[in-house]
């Protein structure tokens, strides 16, 4: 199963246009998790036409999407426990937040978002994926979104996707 990542879109009702490259990018993929800050729900619609959505919501998101999405939750895909949650919050870097955040609950993978960094370590069992912005680069060099791979149980491989052109 190919599961595309996504996060951090901040895309508003009257921008609703995903880049190209990453809608060429997550043609194909199984299902695609979104890690919070969609700011429409018009993103969780744009990305359905490409596979089925879940996510979790952001602090940028208002109450709709906070309703169908929730802000932190626990998903068996293929045998593997996944995590998703936003990451933002006072206090420890991002990824420790997400870390701590399913703590004695065994994910997997913790998937989040929040800071716009891509970023992938394992950390106490659990692997730990960032795949920053393909909107909102911020100070990165370039725009990015993850690829997930889960096959027998297992995560087989995760990467990250760059591009330089959000049109």
């Amino acid at each position: 199963m190919r599961i595309g990542v996504v996060s951090d879109t901040h895309l508003h009702c009257r921008n609703v246009r995903l880049p190209d490259a990453l809608v060429r990018g997550l043609d194909g993929v199984d299902l695609i998790l979104h890690a919070g800050d969609w700011v429409s729900e018009r993103v969780a619609d744009e990305l359905e036409l490409i596979a089925p959505v879940d996510g979790i919501a952001g602090n940028n998101d208002g109450f709709e999407i906070v309703d169908r999405f929730g802000l932190q939750k626990l998903l068996q895909v293929e045998g593997v426990t996944i995590g998703l949650i936003h990451g933002d919050g006072h206090g420890k870097t991002t990824e420790k937040r997400a870390f701590d955040a399913f703590a004695g609950r065994a994910a997997d993978i913790i998937i989040f978002g929040h800071s716009h960094i891509p970023y992938q370590e394992r950390r106490g069992g659990s692997l730990l994926f960032n795949p920053g912005s393909p909107t909102d680069k911020r100070r990165q060099p370039r725009f990015s979104y993850g690829v997930i791979e889960i096959s027998n149980g297992n995560c087989v491989e995760a990467r990250h996707f760059y591009f330089d052109s959000k049109s």
